[in-house]
Formats: C-alpha cells, sequence, structure tokens
C-alpha cells in the first residue's frame, strides 16, 4: 500500500500556531511582565549609573594620582621651599636606591703673588696645614730650562705646568730636566726641603705632617728619595691643593683653568706695598739676578723712560743692580694692574674665585686675615695654626737672611723701606706702580722727609 503523502499546511507568520505544525511560542509574555512593572526598570538603571559614576570617578582618581606622582620624581624641588609634613619617596622611583655618593669636589688653589711680596711666609700658612697638598715654585724649573727668555713669553708654558700639577700629573717636571739627566725624585722639586709633604710619612721619618712647625731643610735633605710617581699618588689622597708662585704675573693668564669645569680653581691675591717690593729687591739683589733680567726683557721698548737720577750721586756698579731691580717693577705693577682691572670689572668666570690678600694686614691681623684667606678657600683654622701665624709676624728682630721664612718683626720690616730708599728711588718706584696703588690703597709720599716721617701712615681703605 502506498504510503499517501503528508499534507504541508503552510500557516503565515504573522497567525496563531504558525510553522510546521507545530504552535509558536510567543515571548511577548516577559515583556508584558516587566513592561508591567516599571519600578524594576527604574531600579536597574539606577545601578547601572551608578556603577557607571562610580567607575568614572575611579579613573578620573587613578590619573590625577599618576600625573601627581611623575610631576613629583621628574620636576627638581626647589631648595629653599621646605616640604611641609612628613617626607616620604615615592615608590615607583627605583632610582634612589642606587644612587651613588657625592664626592667632595677638590679645592684647587693659586697664590698669585711676586717675589719679596711676603709670599714665603704666607705659603707656610698652607704648607703647615695637614689637610692641604702645598707646593712650592714648582715654575722656577720652567724659569731655569728656558733662560734667557723673557717673563711674559713663559707665561703660557707656567700655565701649562699648573694644569698638570691640579690633576696631580707630575711628569711635566720631566719636560724641564737637563739632556740624559737622571729623573727627578721628590727632593729634586725647587723648595723640597721645605715641603711638609715631602718631608713627612710616607715620604720620610723626620716628620709628622699633622704637628704645626718649621721644617728644618738640612734635616729633610736627609731624607730618602721617593719617585714622582709615588708623589702623585699621595697628592690624589687630599681634597685641597694649593700651589705658591710668583711667575704668573696676571691673574687673566690663569682665565681657562678658572674656566674648566674639571678644576675648582680660587686665586689669592697676595700684594705689598711695591715701594717696600722694591726695597727688598734691592736687599736680595744677588739672588734674583737672573729673575731681575728675565723680567726687565719684557719691558715695552718703545716706552720712553726718564729715570729720576740724583745730580749730586755718582753712578756705580752697586747703582746698576739696583736699576734693575727697580726697573723690574715697572713689569711687575704694569701686570698687576691689569689683575686689579679685571677684579673691578669682574667677568662671570671670574665672580667668587678671586680675593685680594694685602701683606701689611696679614702682619697687623694676623688670627683674622688667616680667618678669611682659610674660609674663602673652604678651610677650617685651628689653634695651632692660628698661634703659628702669630709667633711668625712678632719676633724681636728683622730677618738677616732675605730667602729664609722665620719668626720676625713684621711692622718693623712693612715700614723699612721708608728710612732705606733714596727719594729718587721712591719716587721711580711710585710713577712705575700709581695706578696699582690707588687701587690697593698705598698712598704716595710728595716729600723725602714725609716719607721718614713714621708716624704718617700710608695705608688707606682699599678699592678692590
Amino acid at each position: 500500500m502506498k504510503n499517501k503523502p503528508y499534507p504541508l499546511k503552510f500557516t503565515p507568520p504573522w497567525e496563531k500556531n504558525a510553522g510546521f505544525g507545530r504552535k509558536h511560542t510567543s515571548c511577548t509574555r516577559n515583556h508584558t511582565k516587566i513592561i508591567a512593572n516599571p519600578g524594576i526598570v527604574m531600579k536597574v538603571l539606577r545601578r547601572k549609573k551608578i556603577i557607571m559614576f562610580l567607575a568614572y570617578f575611579l579613573l578620573v582618581a587613578l590619573t590625577m594620582l599618576n600625573l601627581a606622582n611623575y610631576k613629583w620624581t621628574k620636576e627638581p624641588q626647589q631648595c629653599n621651599q621646605p616640604v611641609q609634613g612628613v617626607n616620604f619617596q615615592s615608590r615607583s622611583d627605583i632610582r634612589y636606591l642606587y644612587k651613588a655618593p657625592q664626592v667632595k669636589k677638590r679645592q684647587l688653589v693659586y697664590v698669585l703673588t711676586t717675589w719679596r711680596s711676603g709670599s714665603s711666609f704666607f705659603g707656610e700658612l698652607f704648607n703647615q696645614n695637614p689637610d692641604v697638598f702645598f707646593l712650592y715654585e714648582p715654575m722656577w724649573h720652567i724659569w731655569q730650562k728656558l733662560y734667557p727668555g723673557d717673563a711674559v713669553s713663559l707665561q703660557g708654558a707656567a700655565r701649562d705646568m699648573l694644569s698638570s700639577l691640579y690633576r696631580c700629573d707630575f711628569s711635566v717636571f720631566q719636560l724641564y730636566n737637563s739632556p740624559g739627566g737622571k729623573n727627578i725624585t721628590s727632593l729634586g722639586l725647587f723648595g723640597a726641603a721645605i715641603n711638609k709633604v715631602i718631608c713627612s710619612y710616607p715620604f720620610c721619618s723626620s716628620y709628622r705632617k699633622d704637628v704645626v712647625g718649621m721644617v728644618d731643610e738640612k734635616v729633610c735633605r736627609k731624607c730618602p728619595p721617593q719617585s714622582l710617581q709615588m708623589l702623585e699618588e699621595e697628592c690624589l689622597k687630599y681634597n685641597t691643593i694649593v700651589i705658591k708662585g710668583v711667575r704668573i704675573l696676571d691673574v687673566n693668564v690663569l682665565a681657562p683653568l678658572m674656566e674648566d669645569p674639571s678644576l675648582n680653581l680660587k686665586v689669592i691675591h697676595l700684594v705689598r706695598d711695591p715701594r717696600a717690593v722694591a726695597n727688598s729687591r734691592i736687599k736680595s739683589r744677588h739672588g734674583l739676578i737672573r729673575e731681575n733680567l728675565q723680567v726687565v726683557r719684557s719691558r715695552d721698548p718703545k716706552l720712553r723712560r726718564v729715570p729720576f737720577v740724583d745730580p749730586n750721586h755718582k753712578m756705580n756698579k752697586k747703582d746698576g743692580s739696583d736699576y734693575h731691580s727697580i726697573g723690574a717693577m715697572e713689569v711687575i705693577c704694569e701686570q698687576t694692574s691689569r689683575t686689579l682691572k679685571t677684579a673691578l670689572h669682574p667677568p662671570n668666570w671670574f665672580k667668587g674665585k678671586y680675593m685680594t690678600v694685602r701683606y701689611e694686614d696679614l702682619v697687623e691681623n694676623p688670627v683674622k686675615t688667616v680667618r678669611n684667606v682659610y674660609r674663602f678657600v673652604n678651610l677650617s683654622a685651628n689653634h695651632e695654626i692660628e698661634v703659628f701665624a702669630m709667633n711668625m709676624t712678632t719676633g724681636p728682630n728683622a730677618s738677616t737672611k732675605p730667602f729664609i721664612v722665620s719668626s720676625r718683626n713684621a711692622t718693623q720690616a712693612v715700614s723699612a723701606w721708608r728710612t732705606v730708599l733714596s727719594y729718587q728711588q721712591i719716587r721711580q718706584v711710585e710713577e712705575y706702580c700709581q695706578h696699582a696703588m690707588s687701587l690697593l690703597g698705598y698712598l704716595r709720599v710728595r716729600t723725602a722727609g714725609e716719607a721718614k716721617d713714621l708716624s704718617r701712615p700710608l695705608l688707606t681703605v682699599p678699592k678692590i
């Protein structure tokens, strides 16, 4: 029996029971229930709004905190505005965990002065300090090797030597050694026999660097010579290096070193009444013959000079030596005037790095001057150093040996030139040095009697 085909009945979807014979289930029942309860709809919408608002507020808050943390860690804080409250450190900036300790920058000092200005005594104030590595006249080697070069032409070589020495590189001394000569040792440096570093441990057992007191030159010469490499290693241990020299004539020569960011160089300009300097140069003329000639060679040959000659005085050999001693004052005072002009109108590289010290003020009030000088170069003057300065300026007599540092009556030495120099010599020095004298507070004399009147002071307030 053949099967009869099953009749398909198509029902449009918009009619009830549409489909393939199945009963269509309507979904309108739930919508009707919800719509019938509008309170449920409002409750759901209210919850969604609250959740969205909280999420937005949380996002804004997190963003603001992140920006505040970024600003705190990236922008430098002002030191002059103290932070209120408890100090804290952001945990997000881990650089503080690995911050290297700050190393104290080495203080470099150059004592700028000229011959016979009391610089040997002034240098001892640093030589005696246990925290100072001191060098005495290292440029002497240049002048001896390059003699008879004039003083001005040797300025560049002297500056280059200083640049090496301030970096504790002492190989520069070998450049000015004699051809085929032995290597220079610690005792081969000029002034080594009175240097507290070279005459003390670890170079020598004769003295201790931490004990204030003059070094006996004869004792120090018996110390064993040490290599310059050992001296370099000792130099690197010190935070303060002081070099005293008379062969840099103008502070502007040191401008490249004072501008160098890798060097922390300060200059102390020690000055003295030019008439007293001239008198001391004449007194020690036999020890300064070569230096006087080198300085005099630097004079401008185009200038016409009229010497102040006493018609009643006959010229002799001594007067020739005195002529070179006083003639050198022309170059010295001219270069000093250049330094003082720079001090009056200081450029940026000069500001805060220069100090003038008058020798007369030093011997009149040594303790106050030492404290001011030490403060300028970031040192502390202890009681032993102050007592040493007092004892060295209150000796019973004037010194009879011009190149030996000893206790002396410094007040007497300050005014000795007034009774020793002739009036013609005084006038000649004042003519050469009138500009420098005016800026430094040294008064000129108008008559011979005025010069010899010791009750009349010739010092006034300096303009520098």
